[in-house]
């Protein structure tokens, strides 16, 4: 079975086929989505918030990445997987950043490697892929500058920002980048950079109009009870489910309910009776 490739993905932006894109961190996820065909795999820095507990992506190392692309890696045989390149893993220079985004491929497995900003980091993305690595674009709301940005808000609202964003996004599809996210903008300009750039683009809070959708697995699963942003859609309340199994396990426990015969093992009559005598 072969791997999705970035070539898949652009001949599907050609094809105005859209691709969905989900988040995973660990084996049993990677693997039920890989079954489930879906063509994307994104190890995302969001692991910081819905696995790591912390109150936003920047404490997220490369280390923790590696760990957890892995896992992902070894789930999975069809999906495309990429993996973010976490906070100041790439921003203090080229060195770095080739060098993190090679042990992200070489050590973790993953196909290519996702980064944010636009202008900015064109050269990086530039110097990235003409070192053999394939890079994802991410501009809008970008986590990593939240502090920047003044929080969670929705970028591009007004012209000049507009104007920016899209200058942004014509930076990384002229650098190479094989696809980019749009994170929290309005529709319109996301369908108007959609037709501009070459490359695929994958919305997440960005309207209908873009090549693909991302959603955080948690967010889509309703597992992340914390909050729940305005552009998921929660396909199913696991986190429900969860707390409801949770509770029935704690009060059979409790009122000697479990474990059962059912869940016990025996002995032999003839051990038992060996050990009753030695014992």
């Amino acid at each position: 079975m072969r791997r999705v490739s970035i070539h898949v993905l652009k001949e599907m932006k050609k094809r105005g086929e859209k691709i969905a894109v989900l988040t995973a961190y660990d084996y049993p996820t990677a693997r039920l989505l890989d079954e489930a065909g879906v063509p994307v795999i994104l190890v995302g820095d969001s692991l910081g918030m819905v696995v790591l507990g912390y109150d936003s992506t920047l404490p997220v190392t490369v280390d923790d990445m590696i760990h957890h692309t892995k896992a992902v890696v070894r789930g999975t045989q069809r999906a495309h997987v990429v993996a973010d390149m976490p906070f100041m893993s790439y921003q203090a220079g080229f060195e770095d950043a080739v060098r993190n985004a090679g042990r992200l491929m070489q050590e973790a497995g993953a196909q290519s490697v996702k980064l944010e900003g636009g202008k900015t980091v064109a050269d990086t993305v530039r110097r990235l892929v003409e070192a053999g690595i394939p890079v994802m674009g991410h501009i809008g709301l970008t986590p990593q500058s939240l502090h920047q940005l003044g929080g969670y808000k929705v970028q591009g609202k007004t012209p000049a920002a507009a104007v920016k964003l899209l200058n942004d996004a014509q930076a990384l599809d002229e650098a190479g980048a094989y696809a980019m996210v749009l994170e929290t903008i309005p529709a319109a300009l996301a369908e108007l950079i959609t037709e501009r750039v070459s490359i695929p683009t994958i919305g997440i809070g960005a309207g209908p109009h873009c090549d693909g959708q991302v959603q955080v697995i948690h967010d889509m699963l309703g597992l992340f009870p914390d909050f729940v942003p305005k552009h998921a859609k929660q396909y199913a309340q696991l986190a429900e489910e969860v707390s409801r199994a949770a509770r029935e396990f704690v009060a059979e426990v409790a009122e000697g309910r479990f474990p059962t015969e059912k869940e016990s093992f025996v002995m032999d009559e003839a051990a038992l009776s060996e050990l009753t005598r030695v014992a």
